[in-house]
């Protein structure tokens, strides 16, 4: 045996002419359809002889009219140079250099396919080796789409920031960005500016309390503070160390990439007991159109106001009817659920989605969802609810005595709103007609086997029966088995 030749690409398979001396056609023909994806069988004019493909992608359309057709005729015209490249370069030693072709199919734009070239024999014959990239296309554009969406995105951005800070700039409320960790000034607006009398490259890097007099000190903590701890704080009296002038001084947390900052407004006393008062009847309208109810009481649980919404749950028409009396006439069991929630309040200052049950003026019931806020002073504080009704599921009513249920969770809904004595009665009945259909059941209505495996007599099975209406029309404790 002759070994290979040591420009031969090929590496491995020493005994190559031991191994495939004897290997048959067809054999040889699976070998190349399983190495490559679609394999071209081309002669010596470069005519397309036969065609193999066994990717697990549909085979492209119209396959077979290849066969017969010059192998440049069914490639798109960019690609023509590279099959002639291809069939030029195309030896007996291994394949060629790998080439991207697009082939034309009828109805498709193109089926890209990356192609190497190897003859067979001396009559130049060229078996060409393809690997089909329609997936690494697919791929690719789903590439450059993503890459498009964040270019577009990230302009987005830009043009946001750029409007953010001409805002900032023209704005003729005097802003501060101060970052959280160090205290320090990071951005001032054109206001700030005009303010203090210094430029803002100046001001920024400044430390936020140097800002202000001495007297201003516990404010300016209590601002920090405050900012820190509730997310944002109103109206706060400070003095500028520069004049002295009296501001009102408000500030709000955000958080920018992984630092935090405050953003703080600055505004004279008049301005901002202007817009604190506009924006207090704003937010009042607002309450009063909302779609969920809202009520505000007393400390005694006495309605002092209500939106149009709150009517409409407790089936009223008119405020003067709500006035003063006393929430838990709608809310929850009376003098449990509503008491609970402002003794929370009290405590904790805020609760949220308490779920209880509403009842309206004509003995209507809906499941709700109350969310609550203590306000006011210390010496007359008042408490603000939202009531949102929660659509999942009906509230089941009391049954009536007799009535009995006919699931767990049906009793469990009615916690707080019957007596526990109420809801004991009527899970025990509830279990002892569960028990006495499941004996019925096993011994296929079978009375005198089912007393027998409930511990019963005959007569007490029947009168269970006849309690919780088991019995048949016409049926008796006499009538036999």
């Amino acid at each position: 045996m002759e070994p290979l030749l040591a420009e031969d690409p090929i590496a491995g398979f020493d005994r190559a002419d031991d191994w495939f001396a004897g290997l048959e056609p067809r054999a040889a023909a699976r070998l190349i359809s399983a190495g490559a994806d679609l394999a071209l069988l081309i002669d010596g004019e470069g005519v397309v002889r036969d065609v193999a493909y066994s990717a697990s992608d549909p085979a492209p359309r119209a396959m077979n009219g290849w066969v017969g057709r010059p192998w440049s005729d069914i490639v798109t015209i960019e690609s023509k140079p590279k099959v002639e490249a291809l069939l030029r370069d195309a030896s007996h030693l291994g394949p060629s250099r790998g080439r991207e072709i697009n082939l034309t199919v009828p109805g498709d734009q193109s089926v890209p396919v990356r192609f190497s070239a190897m003859r067979l024999g001396d009559e130049g014959r060229v078996v060409a080796l393809g690997r089909d990239l329609r997936a690494v296309a697919g791929l690719q554009q789903k590439l450059v789409e993503t890459q498009l969406m964040l270019e577009r995105e990230y302009t987005k951005i830009r043009n946001a920031e750029t409007r953010y800070r001409l805002l900032f700039q023209l704005s003729t409320e005097a802003v501060l960005i101060v970052d959280d960790a160090s205290e320090r000034v990071t951005e001032a607006n054109a206001a700030v500016s005009k303010m203090l009398g210094e430029p803002t490259q100046r001001i920024a890097g400044r430390a936020f309390a140097d800002l202000f007099d001495d007297r201003s000190a516990a404010n300016v903590r209590r601002l920090v503070a405050t900012a820190r701890t509730l997310g944002h704080v109103e109206r706060l009296r400070v003095r500028l160390a520069m004049d002295g002038s009296e501001l009102v001084a408000s500030a709000s947390m955000f958080r920018q990439d992984s630092s935090t900052h405050l953003l703080v407004r600055l505004s004279p006393p008049a301005e901002a007991a202007e817009a604190e008062s506009g924006f207090r009847s704003q937010a009042v309208d607002a309450l009063m159109k909302m779609p969920d109810g809202f009520v505000v009481v007393d400390d005694r649980q006495r309605i002092l106001e209500a939106n149009p919404a709150f009517l409409t749950l407790v089936e009223l028409v008119s405020l003067d009817a709500l006035k003063g009396v006393r929430l838990d006439t709608w809310l929850g069991r009376p003098g449990v659920e509503a008491q609970l929630l402002i003794a929370n309040l009290r405590e904790h200052g805020s609760l949220r989605d308490f779920a209880t049950i509403l009842r309206g003026e004509f003995g209507s019931l809906e499941q709700v969802e109350v969310t609550g806020v203590a306000a006011g002073s210390v010496d007359q504080p008042t408490y603000g609810f939202v009531i949102r009704p929660v659509r999942r599921r009906p509230v089941t009513p009391v049954s009536t005595p007799g009535e009995g249920f006919r699931s767990v969770e049906q009793l469990t809904e009615l916690v707080g709103r019957v007596s526990l004595k109420e809801l004991v009665r009527e899970s025990t009945d509830m279990i002892e007609k569960l028990c006495i259909e499941a004996a019925l059941r096993r011994t296929d209505d079978n009375r005198a086997s089912a007393a027998q495996i409930l511990g019963l007599s005959r007569q007490s099975l029947y009168s269970k029966l006849r309690r919780h209406g088991l019995l048949l029309d016409g049926e008796t404790s006499d009538d036999a088995d």
